[in-house]
């Protein structure tokens, strides 16, 4: 299974390069070895060794997208006015749904330890959220402190443990493989739609803030080159099918929908940095005045006393 943030190709392809295993014969006959080695998908044509390169760029970029956040709110310390907890919500049940359907669907090891690290990142941006939340509030601190917490906890507790209940069920269940993939293409759409709601929550709260300050345009950017290489890399790869293209895309529609959806609206989020990027300015310079005024009232009073 692929997802918006994690591109993997489809067993269509990878499954006509296989051969048979014959004595003194490798499974994979011609494939790229580097590949084989880290994907265990037999690659053996130059539109395959595209798609795989492209769709590790992509990772690659989403693996970096939420680090500029974390940097831009440790630096910044008002997170909470910046960024949408509806934004790190969505994203974050986007990466759950995600885990779920690699571990239903007993994905490659490398997509199971990436998608984890989405979820700590995700975690570490809702912390840091919650953190400044709570250091920012200036009364009730010890109040919230203990009501975000315990919320936080079970809340986020709760969901986990419900997934991976409902993972060990279906696991240990004598369910056949074919109902297996289609539970982990449903987690697919659900990713997906996670992913594309996540946008709307930040959109408007830049639009009421009518200011960017306080996020990284990074966090945008990469997974714009993300979602953009991840559709590249499923294009990419046509050519080399040996089976029915119309299958193929059917089976991708969900992730490319969702790749394309949330592209979109990235390109909605970076109109808004350029738009509202031109009120710095005018706030910097207000504050610079603000000096230069104060010492000139100071020599009126010390003359007024004198």
């Amino acid at each position: 299974m692929a997802t918006a943030r994690f591109p993997g190709k489809s067993a269509d392809v990878a499954a006509a390069n296989w051969s048979a295993p014959a004595l003194g014969r490798p499974l994979c006959v011609n494939g790229t070895p580097w590949i084989l080695y880290l994907l265990e998908e037999c690659v053996d044509n130059i539109w395959e060794y595209c798609s795989v390169v492209i769709g590790l760029i992509s990772m690659f970029c989403f693996l970096l997208s939420t680090l500029p956040q974390v940097y831009e709110a440790y630096r910044n310390g008002k997170v909470e006015e910046a960024m949408s907890f509806g934004f790190l919500f969505f994203l974050f049940s986007g990466d759950l749904t995600s885990f779920a359907g690699c571990y239903l669907t007993s994905q490659l090891p490398i997509q199971v330890v990436t998608v984890v690290f989405y979820i700590f990142t995700d975690l570490i941006l809702i912390s840091q959220f919650l953190y400044y939340k709570i250091k920012n509030s200036r009364t009730n601190v010890n109040l919230l402190q203990t009501g975000y917490c315990d919320c936080t906890a079970h809340f986020f507790g709760t969901w986990t443990l419900s997934f991976l209940s409902y993972s060990t069920f279906c696991s240990q269940s004598p369910a056949t493989s074919k109902s297996m993939e289609i539970t982990g293409y449903i987690c697919g759409y659900l990713a997906s739609v996670f992913y594309l709601c996540s946008r709307f929550p930040q959109l408007y709260k830049n639009f009421q803030r009518q200011s960017t300050e306080g996020t990284s345009y990074l966090l945008f950017a990469l997974a714009m080159m993300g979602n953009g290489t991840y559709g590249l890399s499923v294009i990419v790869v046509l050519p080399a099918l040996r089976g029915s293209k119309q299958t193929f895309i059917i089976k991708h529609l969900a992730w490319l929908i969702g790749s394309l959806g949330v592209l979109i609206l990235d390109f909605l989020v970076t109109a808004q940095f350029i738009i509202y990027k031109k009120n710095i300015p005018a706030k910097g310079s207000a504050l610079l005045s603000i000096p230069e005024v104060e010492p000139l009232l100071c020599e009126e009073e010390e003359l007024s006393v004198l």
